[in-house]
């Protein structure tokens, strides 16, 4: 073994604002990092799997399910993990992309929104302490979506009013 880069890295753990379930496609990755800095997520344990919060609803597999409720229960074990931000954007491949929507925004961002909302619904059914918030991102902007029981973050508008990233 041989050491390719040299850095510094705090020993001590931390503790997490946030653990954010995300989709792997970096489209969407400057408007993300914008929105978890306007919420106050600057620690994140950050959970990245194709479709991000689908996997909770309609998971190809359940052991995709299991697996994220897992590492939620670490992420609180670990690093005191109490909130969690879902997470889908706009013509995701594990959705079937905008053309599984007939390329209508509207109805892609309905059918996420309401993804988002039986997301949060399963987790609080497993995990009821967790506190939940959830983002729509399209390519010009990005949705908070209206959970039952939980507060909308402040300075984040409502669907179907954009974030403003300034």
């Amino acid at each position: 073994m041989r050491k390719v880069l040299h850095f510094s890295s705090p020993h001590e753990l931390y503790i997490c604002d946030a653990v954010v379930i995300w989709c792997f496609d970096a489209r969407f990755e400057p408007g993300f990092r914008k929105l978890l800095k306007r919420i106050g997520v600057m620690q994140a344990d950050s959970i990245r799997i194709a479709g991000g919060a689908k996997s909770l609803v309609s998971p190809n597999y359940e052991s995709n399910r299991l697996f994220l409720v897992d590492q939620l229960r670490i992420a609180m074990r670990l690093h005191g993990a109490k909130r969690v931000v879902l997470m889908v954007h706009s013509d995701c491949g594990a959705y079937g992309g905008l053309t599984a929507f007939d390329n209508d925004p509207k109805k892609e961002a309905e059918h996420h929104s309401a993804d988002l909302q039986k997301a949060a619904a399963y987790i609080k059914s497993v995990i009821p302490e967790l506190s939940l918030e959830a983002y729509f991102i399209d390519f010009e902007g990005v949705w908070q979506i209206e959970l039952a029981g939980e507060q909308l973050s402040p300075d984040v508008a409502v669907m179907p009013t954009r974030v403003k990233m300034a």
